[in-house]
C-alpha cells in the first residue's frame, strides 16, 4: 500500500515538474534561485587566489558567453543545458587535492542536476520542433572551453591551484548563466 502510494506522488512530481518547466516565467524563477545557490556554494569553497597568480591562464570565453543579447529563450535555454553539463562533468573530477568539502560539492551537484531535470523538458521540445537559431559554431565554442578547462586540470594532475583557476572560471559561468535567465519569459 505505501509503496503504490509513493509511486503515484512521484508520478504526480514528475509529471507536474514537466508541465511547470513548461513556463518560461517559472523556470526563470527557478533557474535563478538555483544558480545563486550554485554560486553562493562555490564560493564557499576555499581557494588560494594569491598564491596561485603564475597558474592563471586565459581560457578564451567564447564570444557567445560575452554577448547574451543575441539569445532567445529557445537558444538561451539549450546554452544554459550544455553549460551546466559541462560544469557538472568537470565538478566530478578528481577534487581531492583542494581541501574542498565533499558535502558542499555534493550539495552544487545536487542543484546542477535539478536545473538540467528543468530545462530538459523544454531543451528536448526545442529539439524536436529545431525551435533554436543557435548555430553548430555556438555549440563547438563551448564544447572547446570546456574540454581546454578540463585539459587545463589534467595538465596541472588536478591540484590545488589548477582547481582554483578552474573556480573562478565557473564562478564567471554562473554569472553569465544567470544573465541568460533573464531571457526565460513567456
Amino acid at each position: 500500500m505505501t509503496y503504490r502510494c509513493l509511486l503515484q506522488m512521484v508520478l504526480l512530481l514528475c509529471l507536474s515538474t514537466t508541465a511547470l518547466s513548461r513556463s518560461y516565467s517559472l523556470l526563470r524563477f527557478q533557474q535563478g534561485r538555483s544558480l545563486e545557490v550554485c554560486q553562493n556554494l562555490l564560493w564557499q569553497l576555499p581557494s588560494t587566489p594569491q598564491h596561485c597568480l603564475e597558474f592563471r591562464m586565459d581560457f578564451q570565453m567564447p564570444e557567445e558567453m560575452k554577448q547574451a543579447q543575441q539569445f532567445r529563450k529557445e537558444d538561451a535555454v539549450l546554452v544554459m543545458y550544455e553549460m551546466l553539463q559541462h560544469i557538472f562533468n568537470i565538478l566530478t573530477r578528481d577534487f581531492s587535492s583542494t581541501g574542498w568539502s565533499d558535502t558542499i560539492i555534493e550539495h552544487l551537484l545536487e542543484e546542477l542536476y535539478g536545473q538540467m531535470n528543468r530545462l530538459e523538458p523544454i531543451r528536448k521540445e526545442i529539439m524536436q520542433k529545431q525551435n533554436s537559431t543557435m548555430g553548430d559554431t555556438t555549440d563547438l565554442h563551448l564544447r572547446k572551453y570546456y574540454f581546454n578547462l578540463v585539459q587545463y586540470l589534467e595538465s596541472k594532475e588536478y591540484n590545488r591551484c589548477a582547481w582554483t583557476v578552474v573556480q573562478v572560471q565557473l564562478l564567471r559561468n554562473f554569472s553569465f548563466l544567470k544573465s541568460l535567465t533573464g531571457y526565460l519569459r513567456n
